[in-house]
């Protein structure tokens, strides 16, 4: 008999995918949703429709997040309906508010892990008495990486390392074709780093690492995808250091259009000052691209060897150009590449979700 899923996400895309905010989240609702009656959403995300237009997926509770316990028993008491399981994606408050309802409905509950290194690091030097009710208290807890399992481990042994997973609108597609279809130059090189404009996504120092690279390679042209309030500062930057000609910001673009971006590119770039997983790098990877990415918790697990790319140095914009440098130059085998991501597809991730979710119902 199929089972009810009750989803507890602090965030969701938006309807065009522009906004992409959770959106691992959506890539295994998508993937696992023939396996369930029905999956519903208790979000904060303003962007989560009532509908989502999915078969046997609803939302009916698009409010804010209320922590006060009578109000969430009785928000998921007014659904009607018998849930079997529940998972909370982040600790605070999704965690916190699944074990008020693992309490009150007597169901197991799993807890996904998101928050990055310092955040998770934040969350354990604070002590909190309610995020630790929500770590001892889930019957299973995921982590996208390994480095972290041991802070978890301090309150709950029933801990698994499960990455997040690419979408299969990630594939390889024509170079050239994909440069005209986004009007790029075809006789330029392509450098490409795609997330939220942020000071922790490092952009800066890509940007700094630029000056060195084009010195070098003077045919470069580096487009960074995605908006966010570190855009101003950053353009600033550009001009600042006479890189209109080499660096591009383009803003965010609808998710269907990443595709092309990664495509088009030579090398993809993520120079994040810290990343629990980072699932561009292997979007990146399924479209058969080589990464540079900072040495982070995420990056290290990814690019386990330097035939799939190569790490650098987090916050040092003369290591990152270095290692462009490197990558621009060398022999990347792709077929390697698309091989290796292979082991990141939802469809193998999200049925090792599944085998949790048997356990945890089944004991």
């Amino acid at each position: 008999m199929k089972r009810n899923l009750l989803i507890i996400t602090p965030d969701y895309p938006d309807s065009t995918d522009t906004y992409i905010g959770g959106i691992f989240i959506k890539d295994f609702v998508d993937t696992v949703k023939e396996s369930f009656r029905e999956i519903v959403f208790y979000p904060r995300c303003l962007f989560i429709p009532r509908s989502l237009h999915i078969p046997g997926i609803t939302n009916r509770l698009k409010l804010s997040f209320d922590t006060r316990p009578y109000i969430v028993k009785r928000l998921v008491k007014n659904l009607g309906k018998r849930f079997d399981l529940i998972h909370a994606n982040f600790t605070w408050p999704s965690a916190y508010i699944g074990v008020i309802l693992k309490e009150e409905l007597g169901i197991p509950l799993i807890t996904t892990v998101h928050e990055d290194p310092a955040w998770l690091s934040e969350e354990n030097a604070m002590a909190h008495p309610l995020i630790k009710k929500a770590w001892v208290n889930s019957d299973a807890i995921l982590r996208p990486n390994s480095l972290d399992i041991p802070v978890l481990k301090n309150y709950n042994k029933k801990i698994f390392r499960v990455s997040n997973g690419f979408s299969r609108i990630f594939r390889p597609m024509d170079s050239m074709a994909c440069k005209a279809t986004l009007g790029l130059p075809a006789d330029r090189r392509i450098l490409l780093s795609v997330g939220n404009l942020e000071v922790i996504k490092g952009h800066r120092y890509l940007i700094s690492a630029m000056r060195n690279v084009v010195s070098e390679h003077p045919d470069l042209l580096c487009v960074i995808v995605g908006g966010g309030p570190q855009r101003g500062a950053l353009e600033k930057q550009i001009a600042r250091e006479g890189l209109a000609e080499h660096v591009l910001i383009v803003g965010n673009r609808p998710r269907n259009e990443i595709p092309l971006w990664m495509n088009a590119c030579d090398l993809f770039i993520l120079p994040s000052l810290n990343e629990s997983f980072g699932i561009v790098q292997i979007e990146a990877m399924a479209c058969g691209k080589p990464v540079i990415a900072t040495n982070t918790h995420g990056s290290r697990e990814i690019i386990s060897s330097e035939k799939y790319g190569l790490l650098c140095q987090p916050g040092s914009p003369e290591d990152l150009a270095d290692k462009i440098g490197v990558g621009l130059e060398k022999d990347w085998n792709r077929q390697e590449i698309l091989q290796f991501a292979e082991r990141f597809s939802w469809e193998r991730i999200a049925g090792d979700i599944l085998k949790i979710y048997d356990t945890v119902t089944s004991t």
